[in-house]
């Protein structure tokens, strides 16, 4: 069996859903879980009705559910599911009113209203399925993806989870193709949760690896993970093969082709990942597995994270005593509030956060105990690769592609598989622009495309 996920764009119209359907029905021999988002925008859209509702502007809901209920009838006419997506909307309608009398939008609200689009899309996709001659059917992800009940960003309960899945997929898939919306799980009572935005990645590793798939295939709209983000630099060259590492690091610095969470069930279980493109199927995408193959440069890619903010905590009080580190990061942790990179000296500490959501009383906390400084604006620029602690000279050629751009700040993990630089938003451009030129002039291409 292997897992097949479809992101928003994948699945966006009728049209692309059957640009799927072929993609999908090419791989039949191999027992295929079909796993897909909501198709285009609609969660964004879902969410703001949601917000227009709680906020008094009834009309404008009630007229933005309304497009959006014509838009999926449209796409879905003649497929036989027009009453089961047209009772989705009713059930919605009576959300949408609910909100505008209560005048509250709770978490539990906001994944009962934002798991509609997947659950709209998974039952439409395995229509266009049918319609074109395969044999397909729908799984409500909510009968098998148990959650705790930490609404908006609910975690997996694997052990209950893994069951359902032992026990509903394998025999089905056997004989049928089945589809199912990535994104939503429901607690042990069967209260509707979600993972957080992305989660259809994480949906299909967590399939994956209950099903023991051979391989876990995450289909977007570029030809892999490339060598920089395309939308800072253009030119960027696909990356053929890397490890799970460095899929971790590159996807929490911002590679947005692969949500961070997607890989460690995965890690687990040693199932290989693969980046494929739905508009370039016969693309080979990227392979990422426990150990990517040799490669001659010491740079696997560059991965940005913007919006981020810096700050600094300096209290000379705390020279010689110990017990400072502590006191910062249980500030941090009290406001649930991660923190990305970390320089520290005797009295200073500096760290970057990328949710200013409890900056204020975060800040306030700490000047109990030392001077804050707060610098808005930032971005981190992390350079990626296994080789980076098996070549000499790789600091060198970063400070001296950068010798005309301020840094901020600097890290190297512990895994010394990535070094991180702190620069101002502005810069971030001519940074990514000057490093991917030194380091990729000459591509080994073996391993870049």
């Amino acid at each position: 069996m292997i897992v097949m996920k479809f992101g928003g764009t994948s699945v966006e119209s009728r049209e692309a859903m059957e640009r799927v359907a072929g993609i999908v029905d090419a791989r039949r021999d191999q027992h295929p879980v079909v796993v897909v988002s909501a198709m285009g925008k609609t969660t964004n859209k879902l969410l703001a009705i949601a917000a227009a509702a709680v906020t008094g502007d009834r009309e404008r809901a009630i007229h933005s559910l309304g497009e959006l209920r014509e838009f999926h009838l449209r796409e879905s006419a003649g497929l036989g599911v027009e009453r089961e997506v047209g009772s989705h909307f009713e059930e919605l309608d009576e959300l949408v009113n609910g909100l505008a009398i209560a005048g509250e939008f709770t978490p539990r609200a906001t994944d009962a209203i934002s798991s509609y689009g997947e659950r709209i899309s998974s039952i439409i996709v395995a229509a266009v399925f049918r319609s074109c001659g395969m044999n397909a059917v729908h799984l409500d992800s909510r009968r098998v993806m148990v959650t705790d009940d930490r609404h908006t960003q609910a975690a997996p309960m694997f052990g209950e989870t893994n069951a359902r899945l032992a026990l509903a997929i394998p025999d089905l898939a056997d004989k049928t193709v089945i589809v199912m919306g990535g994104f939503i799980g429901s607690t042990v009572d069967g209260v509707t949760t979600t993972l957080g935005r992305g989660g259809s990645d994480y949906t299909a590793s967590i399939v994956g690896a209950g099903i023991g798939a051979g391989e876990i295939q995450i289909w977007t709209d570029v030809d892999g993970m490339l060598t920089c983000d395309p939308t800072i630099l253009a030119g960027g060259y696909r990356i053929k093969a890397c490890s799970f590492a460095e899929a971790a690091e590159l996807a929490y610095f911002g590679a947005k082709v692969l949500h961070p969470a997607t890989v460690l069930p995965a890690i687990e279980k040693n199932i290989p990942v693969r980046i494929l493109n739905s508009r370039r199927p016969e693309s080979e995408g990227t392979l990422i597995a426990a150990e990517a193959p040799s490669c001659a440069d010491p740079i696997r890619s560059i991965a940005c994270k913007r919006n981020i903010t810096l700050v600094n905590i300096v209290s000379t009080r705390m020279l010689m005593a110990h017990g400072f580190l502590r006191r910062i990061f249980e500030v941090f942790d009290r406001y649930e509030t991660p923190v990305d990179m970390l320089a520290t000296s005797e009295v200073s500490v500096s760290l970057t956060i990328d949710t200013a959501r409890a900056l204020a009383s975060i800040r306030l906390e700490l000047e109990a105990f030392a001077d804050v400084t707060i610098e808005e604006h930032h971005a981190i620029v992390c350079m990626v690769g296994e080789n980076i602690r098996s070549t000499p000279g790789v600091a060198a050629r970063i400070f001296c592609a950068l010798r005309d751009i301020e840094v901020r700040m600097v890290s190297q993990g512990a895994s010394r598989l990535n070094i991180s630089l702190v620069v101002a938003s502005a810069d971030v451009g001519r940074a990514v622009e000057s490093l991917h030129r030194e380091f990729f002039h000459h591509p080994d291409p073996a391993a870049f495309e």
